[in-house]
């Protein structure tokens, strides 16, 4: 049984604790997405914190129809908001990628250009707000692969990464975010599809299989297992040659 009063109160004093041996007096930026993962992070910094010591970061790339559900929780949760729209970022260095290639970028190179841009933004912001970059993906994310390396993978503490989709959702349910946050379609803001849609199956599926190793029917565990194995590379710290010179005779 999920004992989310013990598990939030642990989370907060994770976080306290990271940030006295990481950076002491240092605030918590957060890429706000509108989605639960980056409101359930924030919303656990601003208790761990206090919300004077978060500061919620929003990117659409252009126009994002739901930017107004990212307001909201910067709202709620009563931290400092800012908007840095990626739009011209994006499309100046997709021209250029394209013309110095001189073909068009692939599906996937695109799709992860924005978040890979974003994560250069939160860290822009970061290094002059004396902040920490908060990783906010979850379990169930990370076991498939669902991230974008370099991009939204990347943070320097991660509260939710050994959550899975459902956990996150009681977590945020017990701060009290409303439920058109926490109960949000997740989607993953770029291609216009939810996550399940994308992945081929759904999180109570995955959740499952996470916690009890039990999948039905059995084309959805291989479809998992195949997502998990290719994509262990992206939890891993970069591999390097084992170099060690020799001794001299």
């Amino acid at each position: 049984m999920f004992k989310v009063e013990k598990v939030t109160n642990d989370l907060k004093k994770w976080i306290r604790e990271w940030f006295d041996e990481n950076g002491k007096g240092c605030n918590a930026v957060v890429g706000i997405s509108g989605g639960k993962d980056s409101s359930v992070t924030a919303a656990l910094c601003a208790a761990a914190l206090g919300k004077d010591r978060v500061v919620g970061v929003m990117m659409p790339n252009g126009v994002q129809p739901d930017i107004d559900v990212s307001e909201k929780v910067v709202e709620f949760l009563g931290i400092r908001g800012m908007t840095v729209n990626i739009r011209d970022c994006f499309e100046a260095a997709k021209k250029d990628v394209e013309k110095a290639l001189g073909a068009e970028l692939s599906r996937q190179a695109t799709v992860n250009l924005a978040p890979r841009i974003r994560m250069s933004v939160l860290y822009a912001v970061s290094q002059s707000v004396n902040g920490r970059v908060a990783n906010t993906c979850n379990l169930s994310e990370d076991w498939v692969g669902y991230s974008t390396r370099w991009g939204d993978s990347v943070g320097d503490f991660s509260p939710l990464a050994k959550l899975t989709v459902h956990e996150v959702i009681e977590v945020g349910r017990f701060l009290g975010l409303p439920s058109f946050i926490v109960d949000k379609a997740p989607s993953d803001g770029l291609t216009g599809k939810t996550d399940e849609d994308n992945l081929g199956f759904t999180y109570a599926t995955l959740d499952r299989y996470i916690r009890t190793g039990v999948c039905e029917p059995e084309d959805k565990k291989e479809l998992i297992d195949r997502k998990h194995v290719m994509n262990l590379f992206k939890l891993s710290m970069t591999p390097c040659f084992p170099y060690e010179p020799e001794d001299e005779e």
